[in-house]
């Protein structure tokens, strides 16, 4: 097992941990969650021996083999299959020692080392280790061609894949992943989930996907005030837990404000009596006593939203005909050529549409959301744009794009030059960057402060079509959740791609899938998308291993087969009946889902009434002053308030997924 006993750790100046206690079992899938900078990377740090705590110790068992994910690449010639496999270091220590020994003469001490090796590489499965690192990588996004591609060819995002792919190679008895859905598509995270979950070792992931560690951890451990805190169960059990946490706490403290106000106010009263002046005096004792509790609350939330559109046209767009793709040019920077990624779109975006669009790794998601965005021009057919049509676009190349010399307040003022700086100031405040922040250059701010800022500057020109390409890497559970939240409020046309399935199934409508170069409506829900997911792998791989297999050319002369015996003929099937029967068979089903789905539109609006009151709640707790003693009838209505909207939102998140799993019977 692993064991944190009073660990504490400073970086600089700041302390990350103090007097932290925590055990973990040899099994266990872990969950690290805490706000950024709470010190979860230094963790890894320590488990690495990369760090080393100022007091406190920490044990796990020498023996244990760790894995985890190199954070650079070198630029090199290596094949990327071959690159991968190098993750397992003992089978290449094996395999250069069985190099070694057969180039030597050969000599009776020899053939013993010899059979040694072998028996070594057949335990470390080196037979089988091409098809398991063609296999893995093919999990990840890779395709046949590109595995033998140097791994120098790749871009940054593609050798964080590699890295990733040699920690997998790795045989290891404790894994550490952070972040490592950052730079997959939602078809790799998908795969990921399930090689996790068949993982055999203690595994520890920092991430800020709650699906993907809703699915793969079953312990959450959160860094917070300075500890460490461990959860049974995975993402939503912790915040369900730590939900109720709060209340407990917020209940706790506001009787122990109770009681020291009691006991103050009869201190204060008879302290200066003589007759009262020793039960005086045992109550300052008791109040001196009395361990203070802090009221425990969420970190502060951080939310935003999205300013209603100027105009609605309708429709907004509509692509004719249309391939999209990219010019192909030469050294002079003219068009020789054009290569077309997604062939013959017709589509039109109508007003309060919101589309996830879907699709493996380059199929052209990307290049379809730049055609619409107006970045890629149409290689064919006609693109026509609705009056008074304002596209916000967003995408990782628009965070690449700030001025990292210039200050978020400088990026506003290019984009609203008439408006007040206290008004930009006002406004950027929303978006988390207070004080001095507003004014310092954006160069130091990380990854998600940074997408914070490029959100902003969208959401100031209040655009009626949002075309959101990956906007959740890089951000924190927090800002995820705000940016899901307004996502939802938003009041114009939406399509995003994203690989977070809580921000796809909490924002999006209908789903589009991109697939062999052609684009169409998808009829089913994520989980029916992870089953055409792994059906494509599937015919990928037996597609790869055909073309891998050699045909064998045979000489001589093929024998002549022997006449098959012809089968009892097969009854002809009336088609337009068979058609009918489907017809009346929809339609049923159609009478069944009407009412189940009516339904389930009232429970989500009710829903989102009961958040919207929650989230006001919540806010006023977040108040320090509601904490004061002349609050406390109001601080426990708002206890009581929190606890009945929590209760009445479990009630009708449970009818909703009742309701929800008879959709999926009929369905079935």
């Amino acid at each position: 097992m692993i064991r944190f006993s009073n660990v504490s750790l400073m970086r600089g100046t700041k302390p990350l941990l103090q007097d932290a206690d925590l055990t973990l079992n040899p099994g266990d899938k872990i969950g690290l969650i805490g706000a950024n900078g709470a010190g979860k990377s230094s963790l890894f740090g320590m488990l690495r021996n990369e760090l080393h705590p100022d007091q406190g110790a920490i044990d796990f068992p020498q023996r244990w083999r760790m894995a985890y994910v190199a954070q650079e690449t070198p630029a090199l010639d290596r094949p990327a299959v071959e690159y991968a496999i190098d993750g397992d270091v003992n089978l290449r220590n094996l395999q250069a020692e069985l190099e070694r020994l057969e180039s030597m003469e050969y000599t009776e001490e020899n053939g013993i080392a010899l059979g040694e090796v072998h028996s070594h590489l057949a335990d470390a499965d080196a037979y089988t280790v091409q098809s398991r690192a063609e296999q893995l990588l093919l999990g990840l996004g890779f395709t046949l061609a590109q595995m033998q591609q140097p791994v120098a060819s790749f871009s940054g995002g593609w050798r964080m894949r590699l890295n990733l792919a040699q920690a997998l190679m790795c045989p290891s008895d404790l894994l550490l992943l952070d972040e490592p859905t950052n730079h997959l598509d939602l078809d790799a995270i998908i795969w990921l989930e399930d090689w996790l979950k068949r993982y055999p070792g203690t595994l520890i992931i920092i991430s800020h996907d709650r699906d993907f560690l809703d699915e793969v951890v079953n312990v959450v451990v959160h860094i917070e005030d300075r500890k460490l805190k461990r959860y049974s169960g995975n993402y939503s059990d912790f915040e369900r837990q730590r939900a109720a946490a709060l209340v407990l706490a917020a209940a706790a403290f506001e009787k122990q404000q109770r009681t020291r106000a009691h006991l103050q106010s009869f201190v204060d009263r008879f302290k200066a009596q003589a007759t009262k002046a020793r039960q005086a005096q045992s109550r300052i004792k008791a109040l001196a006593r009395m361990e203070e509790l802090a009221p425990l609350r969420a970190a502060a939330e951080f939310s935003f939203e999205f300013r209603d559109p100027v105009s609605a046209p309708n429709p907004l767009l509509v692509l004719d005909e249309v391939d999209a793709g990219y010019p192909i040019l030469d050294e002079h920077g003219d068009k020789v050529d054009t290569r077309t990624i997604v062939h013959g779109i017709k589509f039109s975006l109508q007003i309060g549409q919101r589309i996830g669009l879907l699709g493996v790794n380059g199929a052209g998601k990307s290049t379809l959301i730049k055609t619409v965005a107006g970045e890629l021009a149409p290689l064919t057919g006609t693109s026509t744009l609705g009056k008074g049509l304002v596209v916000g676009y967003f995408a990782q190349h628009q965070v690449e794009m700030l001025r990292h010399d210039e200050s978020p307040l400088w990026h506003m003022q290019k984009i609203a030059p008439t408006v007040r700086d206290q008004e930009l100031r006002n406004f950027l405040g929303g978006f988390n960057f207070p004080g001095d922040m507003v004014t310092s250059p954006i160069r130091p701010f990380s990854g998600g402060e940074k997408a914070r800022l490029a959100l902003a500057l969208i959401v100031w020109q209040r655009p009626n079509l949002l075309l959101l390409d990956e906007p959740t890497n890089h951000l924190d559970l927090e800002t995820r959740e705000a940016l899901t939240l307004a996502l939802a409020q938003f009041e114009g046309t939406l399509v995003v791609v994203s690989h977070d399935r809580h921000l796809l199934r909490a924002t999006t409508d209908e789903f589009i899938i991109v697939a062999d170069g052609r684009l169409q409506p998808f009829d089913g829900d994520l989980d029916d998308y992870k089953d055409w997911l792994f059906k494509t792998k599937l015919k990928t791989v037996e597609a790869g291993k055909a073309a891998a297999t050699p045909v064998k050319e045979n000489k001589a002369p093929r024998p002549v087969a022997a006449p098959v015996a012809a089968s009892a003929p097969v009854a002809p099937v009336d088609r337009k009946e068979q058609k009918r029967q489907d017809a009346e068979e929809r339609q049923r089903v159609a009478g069944l889902r009407k009412p189940l789905e009516n339904r389930i539109k009232r429970i989500e609006e009710q829903m989102a009434k009961l958040n919207a009151k929650k989230a006001e709640v919540d806010a006023q707790l977040l108040d320090p002053g509601i904490y004061e003693a002349d609050k406390k009838e109001a601080l426990k209505n708002l206890v009581a308030d929190q606890a009945f909207l929590t209760r009445d939102l479990g009630q009708l998140e449970n009818e909703w997924l009742e309701l929800q799993e008879q959709l999926e019977t009929l369905a079935a």
